[in-house]
């Protein structure tokens, strides 16, 4: 197949093998993420120019097989078979080859032609294991090319070998498995149709038939073929009495087998005596006393950092917004226009001066702790505190994320392999103070109170979303399918690695967060102009006088916190009609708390509660919405009968 008039090459390869990494050296900046048609599943696609030469390339959602069980993979792989590509570039870690073979072998039995980008090079020497590619890819019959994606090594081969696996068509060689499972594969074959074209070949549907234990095909599902329906079951029957074994693992054991074959015959492993740094160093981090520990003063300082970068860049960004809205005053007056013209000011200030200042940051410190490897080991260490309230230690990344922004981590969920789970974790992940609402509590209980009671804050956080997790995962049939979690290898991080991920979590949040922060403040304005404030505290003031306990008057900065969070403290002063320093001389300590209680828990904003529609569907964004209503109501109200 050909998109544009240029052939269509896929990068595939199981986790953490560097395949997005690879895939970015090339597509650089150029690159785009969109869904796959008809789905949520993202994939990231460009079209690169290589000396004069065009060719469509897609980052494929990583997969261990061709017959997962993640939805993320399934989408992608019905696509990569029914949209045949014309080039596959199988990307493997060379440190771990052994395994990273068997989705290789998948691959050649599709009888596609294939490049192997043969990645981390410098990690497998670093192991004692020297690989030679020259010799694998006779044993393969497809190029093999050495690549190091973090330095761009490799690059220009690996291309000019795509360009003449184009031409020449490097389907690879068809190996033989163990003679009692290749005669039972040949009879399923025989018993195919002719005109059999479901999957890429003959040889590929039946051992995928086998493997899956239906016929896999749509069309043969809706009209089942009783004499293949036969043949298939005498087949698997047959294999599991010859190996005493489930069939799917015979299928699963005569790939394992035939990879370290591989391994063996074109590797050599050479065994130090010395333990590594990196095996020392692992070893502290995932120690299960000290590992916590470590883990504690790594969060800890994550937190010190963000904010200790992001609250000076604030301070110092706000200051010609807050002179523009003066020039604004003194040139418009206090009518629509000024209204208007206030809320877009606030919309773009509160993106360039209050989020950014702590997003980037936290961007940053997540794409490091990721391209060392640290968070999928905090995600270990994680993972019984999880499993407590129903999730594993998967979730954890995008928990963290949303101390940032909850809008990247909702979308983040999508490393979760189960709707369960991602279900679970976007409706927690409202409840975690991001960092408008961090904003609204370090702004008033950490300045009013002391940090003391902040910090109190956050643990009694923690602990709502552990009850809540727990409670909710009550109502949820299906329980945690579990951690697989690939631990990647601890390495030094590539800077250029880190900007592009950062990069791309930027340019969404420009492209869809902030136009929706932009839109809620101009409504904001028009809002105010109009006078509707007093209607709306009218409307909400049995909620807010007589539950809560608040001056009437701060009804409206409900709605204006379901627009943007960090308003509902600027509209909670122009409300009572007071300066930020004389705050205390007009509400009490009491009330304070209660306010920042039901603020932070209150309904998720407008740009979280549009990316739970997009994500999860109409249903969970308004259960979303209708939990933290009364979770805040409920919490509010006992706190101020405790205080």
């Amino acid at each position: 197949m050909a998109l544009n008039n240029a052939p269509f090459a896929i990068f595939i390869g199981q986790p953490n093998c560097g395949k997005s990494t690879l895939f970015n050296a090339i597509a650089g900046h150029k690159a785009q993420t969109s869904n796959f048609p008809g789905t949520t599943v993202k994939h990231t696609h460009s079209k690169v120019n290589i000396g004069g030469r065009l060719l469509n390339i897609i980052d494929l959602p990583g997969t261990y097989s061709l017959n997962p069980a993640d939805p993320a993979e399934k989408v992608a792989l019905t696509h990569l078979f029914q949209e045949t590509p014309d080039l596959v570039i199988n990307v493997v870690d060379a440190s771990i080859l052994g395994r990273s073979l068997e989705l290789t072998l998948e691959l050649i039995e599709m009888e596609l032609p294939m490049v192997m980008a043969l990645n981390m090079t410098d990690l497998a020497e670093k192991k004692g294991i020297k690989v030679d590619p020259h010799k694998l890819g006779a044993l393969l019959g497809v190029p093999v090319i050495p690549t190091i994606a973090t330095r761009g090594k490799g690059i220009q081969e690996l291309l000019e070998a795509a360009f003449k696996c184009l031409e020449s068509s490097c389907l690879g060689t068809r190996l033989k498995w163990s003679g009692d499972v290749e005669e039972e594969i040949e009879k399923l074959i025989e018993s195919l149709p002719r005109d059999f074209s479901c999957l890429a070949n003959k040889r590929f549907t039946a051992i995928k038939m086998i493997e899956s234990g239906n016929l896999f095909c749509t069309q043969f599902l809706a009209e089942i073929n009783p004499a293949l329906k036969k043949s298939l079951d005498e087949v698997r029957v047959n294999l599991e009495r010859k190996r005493r074994l489930p069939v799917y693992e015979v299928i699963a054991a005569e790939r394992h087998h035939l990879s370290q074959k591989i391994f063996e015959e074109s590797s050599r492993v050479r065994r130090g005596k010395t333990v590594s740094w990196q095996e020392r160093l692992d070893g502290l981090i995932m120690h299960p006393l000290l590992g916590y520990i470590i883990l504690l003063i790594v969060f800890l300082s994550f937190f010190f950092l963000i904010f200790k970068v992001g609250s000076p860049l604030e301070t110092l960004l706000l200051k010609p917004f807050s002179g523009w809205k003066a020039v604004l005053a003194a040139r418009l007056g206090n009518g629509l226009l000024f209204h208007v013209a206030d809320g877009l000011l606030q919309g773009i200030g509160g993106g360039v001066a209050i989020v950014l200042p702590y997003f980037v940051p936290l961007l940053f410190l997540m794409a490091l702790l990721e391209d060392i490897g640290y968070l999928a080991r905090a995600g270990f260490l994680l993972d019984t505190f999880m499993h407590r309230i129903g999730l594993h230690g998967k979730s954890v990344s995008p928990f963290i994320l949303g101390f940032g922004c909850n809008v990247p981590a909702i979308v983040s969920t999508r490393i979760l392999e189960s709707r369960r789970d991602r279900i679970l974790t976007s409706l927690l992940i409202p409840f975690i103070p991001c960092s408008a609402r961090t904003t609204i509590i370090l702004a008033l209980v950490a300045f009013y109170l002391g940090p003391i009671w902040a910090l109190g804050f956050y643990a009694a956080n923690v602990l709502l979303l552990a009850v809540l997790g727990r409670v909710i995962s009550l109502f949820m049939k299906d329980a945690s399918p579990g951690l697989i979690l690939e631990i990647p290898s601890l390495k030094i991080p590539s800077l250029k690695n880190i900007l592009f991920k950062i990069y791309f979590q930027l340019k969404a949040f420009v492209l869809f967060a902030w136009p929706l922060l932009v839109a809620g403040s101009v409504v904001l304005g028009l809002i105010q102009s109009m006078h509707w404030d007093r209607v709306i505290n009218a409307v909400l003031s049995p909620l807010v006088a007589n539950v809560l306990g608040l001056p009437k008057e701060l009804g409206v900065t409900l709605v204006f916190g379901f627009l943007r969070k960090e308003l509902s403290l600027l509209m909670m002063l122009q409300a009572l009609g007071v300066g930020y320093q004389n705050l205390l001389s007009v509400i009490t300590r009491d009330q304070m708390i209660v306010f920042t209680v039901f603020v932070s828990f209150f309904i998720p904003c407008l740009s979280t509660f549009a990316i739970l529609w997009k994500e999860s569907g109409k249903k969970i964004a308004f259960i979303s919405a209708g939990l933290s209503i009364s979770v805040a109501v409920i919490v509010s109200f006992l706190v101020r009968l405790i205080i």
